[in-house]
C-alpha cells in the first residue's frame, strides 16, 4: 500500500518550511483539492492565501518511493529514482534561467515533497496548431543552448542523471530481460539479438554527441502551452528524469508519434539545423528505452502505446548500423 497522505497540520508545517526557503512569509489560508492531471507520483493542488493577500497557486507533488501505488512501483525503473532530482532541478537550474518553467516555491527535503506554480496551460499533445510545436522547439533550443556551456557544474548541482554508454546499453539488456515473458518470445529474443548488435553501434555515435542538460522525457504530455498573451508560454514540467546528454533526445521526444514526414520536419527545423542521422540516433534510443521500461505485463499510458520494437527495427535499418 502507498503511503497516506499527510494531514492538514502535516501538510502546513512542510508548506511554511518550504516558503521560508524562497523568502515567503507562512501562509494565512490552505486550501488543498485533488489534481485532475498526475504523474506517477501523488499531485495536489494548493490555494495559498499569503498573510498580505497575495494568492498563491501551486502543486504539492510527493516525490517517495514509499507514495508509489504497487502497480506503478513495478513498471517504474527504480535505478532512475531520485526524489531530490526534480527539487534540486528546480531550485538550482531552472529557478535561474528564466525560461518560463513553473516557478519554485520550495521543498522538503526530509519528506521529498516539492512546491511549484500551478500553471495554466494545456497540454501540447491537445493543441492542433503546428506553430506552437514548432515554437515548442524553439523554446527547446534556448534552453539546450543556455546550460550547455557549464553542463558539467549542472550535473552535479542538479543530481541529474548521466546519458553515458552504461546508461544506453542498460535499456537494450533489460529489454531483453524482459522479452520471455511475451508470448512470442523466441522470436522477439531474435529481433532484440540482431537489434542488440547494432545498437553497440549507436552507442558508440550517441556517446560522441555534445551533450547539455536534457528534460529526459520531453513529451507533448510534459509540455503545457499558454497561449493566452501575445507571446506563448511554453512551460514543462516533471522534471524527474533530467540528465546530461544530447539535446536532440529532448527534440527526438518531441516528435515521436504519427507525424507526417512534413510536419515533423517544420518542428525540427525550427529548432535548428539538426544532422538527420544524429536525430535518428536519438529516436533509436527513445524506441531501445519503451523496450526496456517495464516487464511486458505493464501497458504503457495511451499517448504512448506503439509498436516501438517495429520502430527500432525500422530506425536501426534506415541509420545502416
Amino acid at each position: 500500500m502507498p503511503a497516506s497522505p499527510p494531514s492538514d497540520g502535516e501538510l502546513r508545517a512542510g508548506l511554511e518550511a518550504a516558503l521560508a526557503e524562497t523568502g515567503h512569509p507562512p501562509p494565512a489560508r490552505i486550501a488543498r483539492r485533488p489534481f485532475e492531471y498526475r504523474t506517477s507520483f501523488p499531485i495536489e493542488a494548493l490555494d495559498v492565501t499569503l498573510p498580505d493577500g497575495t494568492e498563491l497557486r501551486m502543486l504539492f507533488k510527493q516525490l517517495g518511493w514509499d507514495t508509489l501505488d504497487g502497480l506503478t512501483r513495478a513498471a517504474k525503473p527504480e535505478f532512475l529514482h531520485d526524489p531530490l532530482r526534480e527539487p534540486t532541478v528546480y531550485s538550482s537550474l531552472l529557478e535561474h534561467a528564466q525560461l518560463g518553467t513553473p516557478r519554485f516555491f520550495g521543498s522538503v527535503p526530509e519528506r521529498s515533497w516539492l512546491f511549484v506554480e500551478l500553471v495554466d496551460g494545456v497540454e501540447l499533445y491537445q493543441v492542433g496548431d503546428l506553430g506552437l510545436w514548432q515554437e515548442t522547439a524553439r523554446w527547446l533550443a534556448r534552453m539546450h543552448e543556455r546550460f550547455a556551456p557549464d553542463v558539467d557544474r549542472h550535473r552535479a548541482a542538479g543530481r541529474l542523471l548521466d546519458y553515458d554508454h552504461a546508461y544506453y546499453r542498460r535499456w537494450i539488456d533489460r529489454a531483453r530481460g524482459f522479452a520471455d515473458a511475451y508470448e512470442d518470445a523466441t522470436e522477439r529474443q531474435q529481433t532484440l539479438a540482431w537489434l542488440a548488435e547494432r545498437y553497440d553501434s549507436a552507442i558508440e555515435e550517441l556517446t560522441a554527441l555534445p551533450t547539455t542538460v536534457i528534460h529526459g522525457e520531453l513529451y507533448a504530455s510534459n509540455v503545457l502551452v499558454d497561449a493566452r498573451g501575445n507571446a506563448p508560454r511554453i512551460c514543462p514540467v516533471d522534471w524527474e528524469l533530467a540528465a546530461v546528454g544530447p539535446g536532440l533526445v529532448d527534440l527526438a521526444a518531441l516528435v515521436s508519434g504519427g507525424w507526417s514526414d512534413e510536419d515533423r520536419q517544420a518542428i525540427v527545423s525550427a529548432y535548428g539545423d539538426v544532422p538527420g542521422r544524429d536525430l535518428g540516433l536519438c529516436r533509436l534510443h527513445l524506441a531501445v528505452q519503451w523496450l526496456g521500461w517495464a516487464p511486458a505485463e505493464w501497458k504503457p499510458p495511451e499517448g504512448h502505446r506503439h509498436d516501438w520494437l517495429r520502430e527500432a527495427v525500422q530506425l536501426a535499418e534506415a541509420l545502416d548500423l
